[in-house]
């Protein structure tokens, strides 16, 4: 049990974003196993919210990085924003999408989550399902980790849900919570410094 332990303590801290990638293929093989071990998350009442667009071709990952950016370009803009700023991260975010060999769109849907006449039950059961899409999205970003791969996740997705999900053609009960980029890293992913455990945890 020890040594289980240990080998998933140095998965866990050798993770780090990557964000730029090898121009080399991901095996849809990969992404299957990568996709299982995504699915086996906790949920609750074990009703799996999750569900996941996998964008393989460079078609969809160009279309969704083009109407997303037109989207934060619009938002931005609207802010009062300076546009040559605004311009440069619209045109790094559409090269981020777009250059990823894979990118894994994590979606939920309330379709098998259970329903309450208020607001208080209803906002509670629509975390849950927030809270089940979000460790799957750990768990595939752990397995990415644990083949090899680099990945990152992008929350962009929950500032333009529909659009997102609209550019896909996807059912409109999935909700875009965010997006997974995927592949051999072409450089490793930068430490960034953690809290410790003593900073934010209370023993009662």
């Amino acid at each position: 049990m020890t040594g289980i332990l240990a080998a998933f303590e140095q998965l866990v801290r050798s993770r780090h974003s990557v964000r730029a990638f090898a121009d080399r293929p991901v095996e849809p093989e990969l992404i299957d196993r990568l996709l299982q071990a995504a699915c086996q998350a906790p949920s609750a009442h074990n009703r799996q919210p999750w569900r996941f667009a996998v964008l393989n071709s460079s078609e969809a990952r160009i279309r969704l990085a083009h109407q997303m950016g037109a989207q934060l370009e619009a938002d931005r803009l609207a802010d009062g924003d300076d546009p040559r700023p605004v311009g440069a991260d619209v045109a790094r975010s559409r090269a981020r999408i777009a250059g990823a060999p894979v990118a894994v769109l994590v979606c939920l849907t309330m379709e098998q989550m259970d329903v309450y006449p208020d607001e208080k039950r209803s906002r509670a059961e629509y975390l849950m399902a927030v809270q089940g899409a979000a460790m799957a999205g750990e768990n595939l970003l752990l397995a990415a980790h644990a083949a090899g791969l680099g990945g990152s996740w992008l929350c962009a997705p929950l500032f333009a849900p529909s659009v997102a999900r609209e550019a896909l053609g996807l059912p409109a009960s999935w909700e875009p919570q965010g997006l997974v980029l995927l592949g051999w890293p072409a450089a490793p992913g930068r430490e960034r410094g953690r809290r410790p455990p003593a900073e934010v945890t209370v023993y009662l």
